[in-house]
């Protein structure tokens, strides 16, 4: 077999992102994967976006990434949530129909130049002093590489948990990579466990809607893609609310000996914000009843999926507390809920390009390094992807920036702090996030997808296309003026104000010819959030000097006792690599920076000293 520059395994949202991007990138890359039938598979909700998450897919869009394409083109069911804030925290999400979904993404894997695909498991990642140098398949075949990205998911060691019964396996149906893992834990690298779960599927013939609340979509319906438009959209389905009760919660409670998760069968930490029924009700004991969203999973399918009620009860126990619910008192379970346990690996040891600390040509991307979600799994595949391509190509590599990327963000959160438990994208994570909102994305991050390669010259032709026309609209309105009760004032002041939209603007303003909506929209909340995103900027300035400090790789932290223990112990797992890194290790106090400096100045001062002694 040839050799390939980049080697991804696995073929979830991280895995496809990455190969995908490895490729656009110029690097003839592999994709391994054990089914190419299974590519793209949406194992939990059919669903792209959310809070934070919606973000993150605007992001990896912008990077020139496949993920929002493809939810514009499977999403049955769109909505922009948190509207009743402000634009900062708005954020898309749709409802997908999962063959749709998955079907774009194949496409698109089987279109990709310098990408190939190879169904096999891979038993095992070669490496020779701790430098990657191929894989090895079931078969016992070998394929030379020097760059390996890791994006196994939920199959490393994965475990199925219904009730007391218990399948090997990385999803439901699919087995387990145990012999990869086995060969994980060989090497010298910190893993754990965790754990995420999944509702059953409901028969929605089986379901009384009239007695559940109506959810339509939105109209006019948000597009994921800065790419993508409303017409790329299939037909749209309404989904529906229904909520559990009293007698619910009994039964579950009634239930809980029987919970792998309450039991001690169970032991991987869970998701806090996507808990299991059995957690909801046990945790939030004083609520009588929780929402569930009755979700549809496709045009040409009856399933329905209810966002809410996550459980590895089992099945006769799911069966009782489901059909307590008013609207499902007759529901078919298609196929029941359950818990996985799986393997991960501590985020601390790699580097901010995802790159392993310790083995060269090592990096990881997903579920694997402790985060849950398509979305956050997508994100890091991107940047392993586009990290891995410039490594082959011995460019230097990129690391996004809290300062302009909610990818930059969670990656930061991962190598600093670890995953103590199941790591998921918010918004509130954010300290800019007045910047780092969905309409902006591809100004914040096209051009550096395009300088690295991911972004290829159609993309970046319609970006500047747009850019173009925002900055001549707001050109135009900083000099339009017109009358308000008896005053002159100026689109600028108008649209500063909380409530006015560029839409209301035109109820006031005549002989105007105004931009399109969406070029409109955005100048509006460029002006409205101008003043904050100044000051906001200025601080990131002051503070960047001190936050640049590099801290050297061998500094040996257990030494420096003015540190608290808990410092000590957190910073030499992390090895951040500069101050502002080591801010985020937890433990670290402001104080500690302070040590750290000084401690950084006195290692350069003797650098210097032996410098001078050698001359």
């Amino acid at each position: 077999m040839k050799k390939y520059e980049v080697i991804v395994i696995g073929g979830g949202h991280a895995g496809t992102e990455a190969s995908l991007a490895s490729a656009r990138c110029g690097s003839n890359t592999l994709l391994v994967t054990q089914n190419f039938n299974t590519i793209g598979q949406m194992s939990c909700n059919p669903s792209i976006g959310g809070i934070g998450k919606g973000h993150l897919a605007k992001e990896v869009d912008a990077l020139g990434g496949v993920m929002a394409r493809a939810a514009d083109a499977s999403g049955i069911h769109f909505r922009t949530l948190n509207k009743k804030k402000g634009p900062a925290v708005w954020a898309t999400r749709s409802q997908a129909d999962r063959d749709l979904y998955k079907a774009y993404i194949q496409k698109k894997i089987k279109g990709q130049k310098f990408l190939d695909v190879l169904d096999g498991e891979v038993v095992d990642i070669i490496i020779k002093n701790n430098e990657i140098t191929g894989i090895e398949l079931g078969d016992g075949a070998k394929i030379e590489t020097s760059n390996v990205i890791l994006t196994a998911g939920t199959f490393l060691s994965g475990m199925i948990h219904i009730g007391d019964k218990m399948i090997s396996a990385g999803r439901i149906g699919e087995k387990a990579s145990n012999k990869l893992a086995n060969r994980m834990k060989d090497l010298d690298l910190m893993m754990g466990r965790l754990k995420t779960g999944t509702p059953p599927r409901l028969d929605g013939l089986s379901i009384n809607f009239k007695k559940l609340i109506e959810q339509p979509g939105d109209n006019p319906r948000p597009v994921f893609s800065f790419t993508g438009s409303s017409s790329d959209h299939p037909d749209q389905v309404k989904c529906y609310i229904a909520r559990t009760n009293e007698k619910t919660h009994e039964y579950i409670r009634q239930s809980l000996d029987k919970s792998p998760l309450f039991n001690g069968v169970i032991t991987g930490k869970g998701p806090r914000y996507c808990p299991s029924i059995e957690d909801k009700v046990t945790r939030f004991s004083e609520k009588t009843s929780h929402q569930i969203f009755l979700e549809p999973e496709g045009l040409n399918t009856n399933l329905i999926y209810p966002n809410g009620i996550s459980t590895s009860l089992p099945e006769k126990d799911q069966e009782k507390f489901i059909r307590s619910i008013e609207g499902l008192e007759k529901v078919n379970i298609q196929k029941y809920g359950y818990a996985i346990e799986y393997d991960f690996f501590d985020p601390r040891e790699l580097t901010a390009f995802l790159e392993n600390k310790k083995i060269k040509g090592f990096f990881m991307a997903g579920q694997i390094n402790g985060t849950t979600g398509y979305e956050e799994a997508a994100a890091q595949g991107i940047v392993a992807g586009i990290n891995a391509s410039l490594k082959s190509q011995e460019r230097d590599m990129w690391s996004p920036s809290r300062e302009n990327s909610y990818i930059g963000v969670m990656i930061d959160d991962l190598i600093t702090q670890g995953a103590p438990e199941p790591y998921r994208m918010f918004t509130s994570r954010a300290e800019h996030r007045l910047y780092l909102r969905e309409d902006n994305a591809d100004k914040r991050l096209t051009t550096i997808g395009w300088e690295l390669g991911s972004v290829n010259e159609e993309r970046f032709n319609m970006f500047n296309k747009k850019q173009e026309e925002i900055d001549k609209e707001m050109e135009r309105l900083l000099d339009l003026k017109f009358i308000e009760n008896e005053k002159t004032i100026s689109a600028k002041e108008f649209l500063k104000r909380p409530n006015n939209t560029y839409k209301s603007l035109k109820g006031y303003v005549k002989n105007y010819t105004f931009a399109e909506n969406h070029v409109g929209v955005n100048c509006a909340i460029r002006i409205k959030y101008e003043g904050y995103i100044e000051r906001q900027n200025n601080e990131i300035k002051r503070n960047k000097k001190d936050e640049e400090m590099e801290l050297p790789s061998k500094i040996n932290y257990s030494l420096i006792e003015a540190l608290s223990i808990e410092a000590r112990e957190n910073l030499t797992i992390a090895r951040p690599q500069n101050l502002r890194q080591a801010s985020r290790v937890p433990g670290v106090t402001p104080a500690a920076i302070s040590i750290l400096k000084v401690q950084i100045k006195a290692i350069n001062s003797n650098k210097k000293k032996m410098a001078n002694h050698g001359k």
